[in-house]
């Protein structure tokens, strides 16, 4: 995954590339192409491919014209190493831009994360080279070195890999950033558009199909193919850790703790998503502020993380504690136990003092006494059921002076309070 601003992205170091090759698609084997008719020591390029391979290649920071990233020695020596690439004009990028306008196709295989042949070649008609030849890739090493050398060419090939991916990486090198690229294709579609709509240019407007003969096609048109299968695990998350210092207020490692939540959460909603039945169940309740800033605390974040979760709720780092220790036994509905007192109805109360007195035999019932309108504490003993909004019950234990939550919720008060009066208090 890649982080940043719009103009600079951050790709997180890649695992060892050890049985495979460094490109599988074309443009990437024109990018290593490139690479090895420019440098002028085979050997030095061996280097470099052992180098990544090995993994020694750390995150790598894309900017338009440049790419760079630490490579790391055998013996563990650390060089800065950068590979400069030469931007494209204002007048080269009108032209690119003006040519994929003209061919929709390119457009949709972008967006697909592909680079078909024909767009460069049609690019290059345009006279605008995307891709590197001899000589473009202008190696600068902290080793000092004036011709490719291991570090700039370990860098090299791990860049294919990430070429592979998303093309976009090297629109970037060339100038341009995803999101202002599109948003000039947009622009440009729909200004021609619009002018092929003007009056005057009826005899230019696509002839559609009737409504009538697209319905009566439905049973004729082949079943849409399987979704793909989900990934065993969310990607990794993004790699902030760039030379670039941050804006003002923003915390980098904040920012990459909420990437990482966001990929976890994602990832779970596409597998429940492709599951069987998906669609029976009620969605999930929107959580407000509070309740998922519980929910982000946790996972466990670092100290300084979780004290500003704390701060942005108003609650002290304690009160946070005990909301996160409700949140993992039942979620926004533990939260709801632990931080908010409710009256019930005059029936719900009535049904939850019958369920009070069915709970026990005589011999085994403890004395209760009301502590509010839905909270019953024990009599001789550091416990307390909770009454919920859903008609569930909820053990509490004292711990410390305060009423900490000590179980899961359970429709049977008895059963709830099992746990807490069966353990010291």
């Amino acid at each position: 995954m890649s982080g940043g601003d719009e103009m600079e992205r951050t790709f997180a170091a890649l695992p060892p590339a050890r049985g495979r090759g460094f490109a599988q698609t074309w443009w990437g084997q024109a990018w290593l192409k490139a690479l090895e008719d420019t440098a002028l020591d085979g050997e030095q390029l061996k280097r470099g491919r052992r180098h990544a391979r090995e993994g020694a290649v750390g995150a790598v920071s894309v900017r338009p014209g440049r790419i760079t990233a630490v490579v790391r020695d055998r013996d563990g020596t650390a060089q800065r190493s950068d590979v400069l690439l030469q931007e494209l004009t204002d007048a080269e990028w009108d032209r690119f831009l003006g040519m994929a306008v003209d061919r929709a196709g390119h457009i949709a295989a972008l967006l697909d994360r592909e680079m078909p042949p024909h767009l460069v070649e049609d690019a290059a008609a345009a006279g605008v080279e995307l891709l590197p030849g001899i000589g473009d890739l202008e190696p600068e090493c902290a080793c000092e070195a004036w011709d490719h050398c291991p570090h700039t060419a370990a860098l090299c090939y791990q860049v294919a890999r990430l070429l592979d991916q998303d093309p976009f990486v090297l629109l970037l090198m060339r100038g341009r950033g995803e999101r202002r690229l599109l948003d000039e294709l947009q622009i440009r579609s729909v200004a021609r558009a619009t002018a092929s709509a003007a009056p005057g240019n009826e005899s230019e407007w696509p002839v559609g199909v009737r409504a009538d003969e697209v319905f009566a096609a439905r049973d004729i048109l082949p079943p849409l193919p399987a979704p793909p299968p989900a990934p065993d695990e969310p990607g990794l998350p993004p790699a902030l850790d760039t030379e670039t210092a941050p804006a003002a207020g923003v915390d980098p490692a904040a920012l990459e703790f909420l990437a990482a939540d966001a990929a976890a959460r994602a990832h779970r909603m596409l597998t429940e998503a492709l599951s069987p039945g998906h669609g029976l169940q009620p969605p999930e309740p929107e959580l407000n502020r509070e309740q998922d800033a519980v929910r982000l605390a946790s996972a466990s974040p670092a100290p300084a993380i979780a004290g500003r979760l704390a701060a942005g709720t108003a609650r002290q780092r304690a009160e946070l504690e005990l909301a996160v220790r409700a949140w993992q036994f039942g979620g926004a509905a533990a939260l709801s136990a632990l931080e908010e007192e409710w009256t019930p109805e005059p029936d719900a109360l009535a049904r939850a003092s019958t369920a009070l007195a069915d709970a026990w035999e005589d011999a085994d019932r403890p004395r209760l006494r009301a502590a509010g309108p839905a909270r019953w504490t024990v009599v001789g003993a550091e416990a307390q059921l909770r009454l919920g909004r859903d008609g569930r019950w909820w053990p509490y234990r004292k711990e410390g002076g305060r009423w900490a939550p000590a179980g899961p919720a359970d429709h049977d008060p008895a059963a709830a309070l099992a746990g807490v009066l069966g353990e010291p208090g």
